[in-house]
């Protein structure tokens, strides 16, 4: 007699497939965390900004308060531990005093730190009331000390006895800004007059790349300096900051364009763009919402390398005496006190801008590099 044996039935649990989908930016995003080195910048260029975007909470005083009694004062450096007379140890913020000594060789007044001195420093501190950002009343500070009369010179004073660290973190905001803005209109000329020079063709692209070789083929110093000495002297001091942003905007969207020319004359033949011609879509419909999207990846890399520019060129217009001038507070009038060699000899703390501009300059290019790495859809 035949026996039918019945196998049992076997259930193995499946995982479930994730039905998802990642955004451009996603994979972006994912492939730039790879980047090590383009991910610490990313943090330099994130502290760079909130330090430009809360320089009246951050700053210890105002950048323009001077105290005559301490010309090239240096810097205090910042304690937390101290031992007390009972020899223990007490914890608190604190910087050291001032004491003159008279240099025998050059016979003039030097500031030594005097060790005996504690100036107690506090954290939150209360202040003069300002503006934060000009919208937000405050009175307090993130570090001051408890007698606003007595010394407080991180990085020391410049030759009106102003604070260098105040005058540091407004000058960031200055200077970053002027990136920010410079490269937001150099973004705008670039991509609507090369979009449309590549999208067009014919006698207008002809006419668009000789203007933009004409532009790239002057000198651009010179070319700085012409359009900075047009401008009027009697302006004021945010009339020249616009001015300064205007004109770099103008120099600098020439690169910027010729890509984007190049990008459009590669994707008009596309079978999308195609379509959405014979859907009766209008020109400008097509290169914002069509063709500018497709390599939105890439403009978001070249606006990044773009800002570094921005800021040397501000840097070394004001440096140069042709750019932002006082009240206004940069980094590059403030290296403008840094031209002198018996200046540096006697107060090197005076080139501090210049540590800031060549670590902004690395983080933005390094970060650059990796967005640029991220957004190539052929990169590992």
């Amino acid at each position: 007699m035949a026996v039918d044996t019945v196998q049992p039935t076997v259930h193995v649990d499946l995982p479930k497939a994730r039905n998802r989908r990642e955004s451009q930016l996603g994979l972006m995003w994912r492939r730039f965390r790879q980047h090590k080195l383009a991910l610490v910048s990313l943090w330099v260029v994130v502290f760079f900004y909130l330090v430009a975007l809360l320089a009246e909470f951050i700053a210890p005083v105002d950048p323009v308060h001077y105290s005559a009694r301490y010309t090239y004062a240096p810097p205090q450096g910042l304690h937390f531990v101290a031992q007390n007379a009972d020899g223990g140890w007490e914890f608190g913020p604190y910087v050291n005093g001032y004491k003159t000594e008279i240099d025998p060789v050059a016979l003039r007044r030097t500031f030594v730190i005097d060790e005996e001195v504690r100036i107690p420093v506090r954290f939150f501190a209360e202040s003069e009331p300002y503006l934060l950002a000009g919208v937000i009343p405050l009175s307090v500070k993130l570090i001051g000390v408890e007698n606003p009369r007595d010394p407080f010179y991180i990085l020391g004073a410049d030759r009106l006895g102003r604070d260098m660290l105040s005058r540091l973190i407004h000058g960031t905001r200055i200077s970053l800004s002027i990136g920010l803005a410079g490269v937001t209109l150099s973004l705008f000329f670039g991509i609507v007059i090369g979009g449309f020079a590549g999208f067009y063709g014919g006698w207008f692209d002809s006419a668009v790349m000789r203007v933009v070789e004409f532009i790239r083929s002057m000198p651009t110093i010179p070319l700085w300096l012409g359009l900075a000495a047009a401008m009027p002297k009697d302006w004021s001091a945010l009339q020249t900051y616009f001015a300064i942003t205007l004109i770099l905007s103008l120099i600098g969207w020439t690169e910027l364009a010729r890509v984007v020319r190049g990008r459009f004359l590669s994707l008009r033949t596309e079978d999308f763009v195609t379509a959405a011609q014979l859907d009766g879509a209008s020109d400008w419909r097509i290169v914002t919402r069509h063709m500018v999207p497709s390599f939105t990846s890439h403009i978001i890399a070249a606006a990044t390398l773009a800002i570094p520019g921005m800021i040397l060129a501000e840097t070394a217009l004001s440096f140069l005496g042709l750019g932002l001038q006082a009240p206004i507070v940069s980094w590059g009038t403030l290296l403008q006190d840094a031209q002198n060699i018996r200046t540096l000899a006697t107060a090197p703390w005076l080139l501090a801008p210049g540590v800031c501009v060549v670590i902004v300059i690395l983080a933005l290019n390094f970060f650059g590099d990796g967005l640029r790495d991220a957004a190539d859809p052929h990169g590992r």
